[in-house]
């Protein structure tokens, strides 16, 4: 077996992201521009979670839902809106500094941006969707 050498070494959470399995090992995940795009081709991620940080400083360009689980969102520094778009109408969670929420699975949700922001999420790879915001319920 070999070891993951990032393991003994700090790291940039911004730039490697780290896969939590759900057999309990982590494993860092270096991030570039094509991260995300290539995301669902990558069958190493899909199963379990990915911890990463974003530097938020304008409102997401896309709507989310993650049907694989819960996606936990902790807000370092800043201020964000997450807008979660339910049946019954949209609902706010306002984070401020140090303030977390969850995001429960299956639930279309996108992220406004307050003041620029440092945001850690843990969230499941596993069938993510993406939609432009557009297409939210009024």
């Amino acid at each position: 077996m070999t070891t993951d050498t990032k393991h003994l070494s700090a790291f940039t959470l911004a730039r490697t992201y780290v896969h939590l399995s759900n057999l309990g090992g982590a494993s860092a995940v270096d991030v570039d521009e094509h991260f995300w795009e290539t995301l669902m081709q990558r069958d190493d991620l899909l199963e379990g979670r990915l911890l990463g940080l974003f530097h938020l400083e304008q409102d997401s360009d896309h709507c989310e839902m993650h049907p694989a689980g819960d996606e936990i969102l902790i807000l370092l520094s800043g201020a964000i809106d997450v807008v979660f778009h339910e049946a019954d109408g949209d609902r706010v969670a306002q984070l401020r500094d140090f303030q977390t929420c969850i995001v429960p699975q299956g639930v279309w949700h996108r992220v406004r941006v307050q003041a620029p922001s440092q945001l850690i999420f843990i969230t499941p790879g596993k069938g993510t969707e993406t939609r432009p915001p557009s297409e939210d319920a009024a």
